[in-house]
């Protein structure tokens, strides 16, 4: 049953409903598939990539060092995915050292490697959230390597250091803008296409803004959007953002479908 049978399925929750997918091109087949089984129709537009960093050698001395350090934080499953292929090759992790995933994905990603990981969030799934667990408080002397994009928050370094952690990062992936034409973003709306946007990092609603321009920026402002963290609320409000914004438990796939799932309950989509 192809995705148009099931949107004019009216007992399915998402029946008729067109969601904009903006996850990485590489990413966004699972939610696009579970959104097209609730019934929804999936309008992939992604509005990030991630590519391996152009210099990879760059922190190859670090990586021939992990055995100095005490501890990994893996930031995203992308981190996970680009510090395997890094590692793998030349060698293992550390027994001693102690994995740390921020997230469910994260998590998953590291044990479907066979990584046993050994700290991480139960709940909330952010910098905040793992720097207040117990573990993470008496770091005075250790050695910390986070595994990271290029860029992002320096919140997790800079109080790591402040309890007395000595902390490096090791960015090996990079998140770039693709090439998008607004006309092309412009005209799902004209063909009222769109019901709900779904963007789960603040730099991809950045890009997106930035796709959209200002002839978008009004369709995009008005439009329900899923998000996955009250920092990107934050964002997506000082951009001038007057539709509902839904906060997906995690960052996971599962989760946004349930946000966008329970905006349609809300707003009793038929």
């Amino acid at each position: 049953m192809n995705a148009d049978t099931n949107s004019n399925k009216p007992d399915l929750p998402l029946a008729g409903v067109g969601v904009l997918v903006t996850r990485p091109s590489d990413q966004a087949a699972n939610l696009c598939k579970i959104i097209e089984n609730a019934g929804g129709k999936a309008i992939r537009f992604p509005a990030m990539e991630i590519t391996a960093i152009d210099d990879p050698q760059s922190v190859t001395h670090i990586l021939d060092r992990l055995d100095s350090y005490d501890m990994a934080i893996f930031i995203s499953a992308n981190a996970v995915k680009y510090a395997i292929q890094s590692i793998k090759s030349k060698r293992s992790f550390p027994e001693s050292m102690a994995l740390v995933a921020i997230g469910n994905a994260t998590r998953k990603a590291l044990e479907d490697e066979g990584l046993n990981v050994n700290i991480y969030p139960a709940q909330q799934f952010d910098s905040e959230a793992l720097l207040a667990l117990p573990k993470m408080q008496h770091v005075k002397g250790k050695r910390i390597l986070i595994f990271r994009g290029r860029g992002g928050r320096e919140l997790l370094k800079n109080t790591l250091a402040e309890r007395g952690a000595h902390v490096d990062y090791a960015e090996l992936y990079q998140r770039t803008m693709p090439i998008q034409e607004p006309d092309a973003l412009n005209q799902y709306w004209k063909q009222n296409a769109i019901d709900i946007v779904t963007v789960t990092s603040n730099q991809a609603l950045n890009n997106l803004f930035n796709i959209a321009g200002e002839s978008g920026k009004e369709n995009l402002v008005t439009t329900p959007i899923v998000v996955i963290s009250q920092r990107m609320v934050q964002n997506a409000l000082e951009r001038g953002m007057r539709a509902d914004i839904m906060v997906a438990a995690q960052a996971n796939d599962e989760a946004v479908l349930n946000a966008i799932q329970k905006w349609c309950l809300e707003n009793k989509q038929e």
